[in-house]
């Protein structure tokens, strides 16, 4: 067997070492940019409200109905819902609220629901971090309150959360809408 000489081992080493990576390779392809990652088909949605100096954000997949049935197909009655899409839907409180007549301390907590026709449970959970529902555990919950669901305004198309805040600032609805259905949620200061 012949032995490669010392010289050719060195360029040939040098050659793997100097070759572009994959990653250099594609971008090379596109005048050296990156392109930006596809868009998801339930785009990350954020909504924000501040009340008698508590700041409350929601951050949550915002998936449409794109002809579907939701409530009570999509979404199915009775189940633990993740309150949107991809990864469970997260509430964030920066003073102490009262959540639908309940104490919930100031923290982040992921915000579940059980959707029925005629009454719908909202939980707030300290299991932060999931993907959907799956690993929902109910030993987790901090609140657990019961809200009646009521006819939207208009049908909604994306599922939204959003802040219906009141004139003087002290209170506001966190409001869960998608198709033809608004789930309102009482917050107010705990100050």
């Amino acid at each position: 067997m012949k032995s490669i000489p010392a010289t050719v081992a060195i360029l040939l080493a040098a050659l793997v070492i100097l070759a572009p990576s994959p990653a250099d390779a594609q971008s090379a392809g596109t005048g050296g940019v990156v392109p930006a990652p596809e868009a998801r088909q339930s785009p990350l949605a954020l909504a924000s409200s501040t009340i008698d100096g508590t700041y409350i954000k929601v951050v949550y997949g915002s998936p449409r109905m794109r002809g579907r049935s939701i409530f009570g197909g999509l979404v199915p009655y009775g189940n633990v819902w993740r309150t949107g899409a991809n990864e469970a839907t997260e509430i964030t409180f920066s003073k102490p609220v009262i959540f639908s007549g309940e104490r919930v301390e100031a923290g982040t907590y992921a915000l579940f629901t059980i959707p029925d026709r005629d009454q719908w449970t909202v939980i707030l959970n300290n299991g932060l971090g999931q993907w959907g529902a799956y690993e929902y555990d109910e030993s987790l919950d901090v609140v657990r309150v019961e809200v009646a669901p009521e006819r939207a305004a208009q049908q909604h198309e994306a599922f939204t959360i959003r802040f219906d805040d009141d004139e003087g600032r002290r209170g506001t609805t966190l409001s869960i809408v998608w198709d033809g259905t608004r789930v309102p949620v009482r917050l107010e200061s705990a100050n």
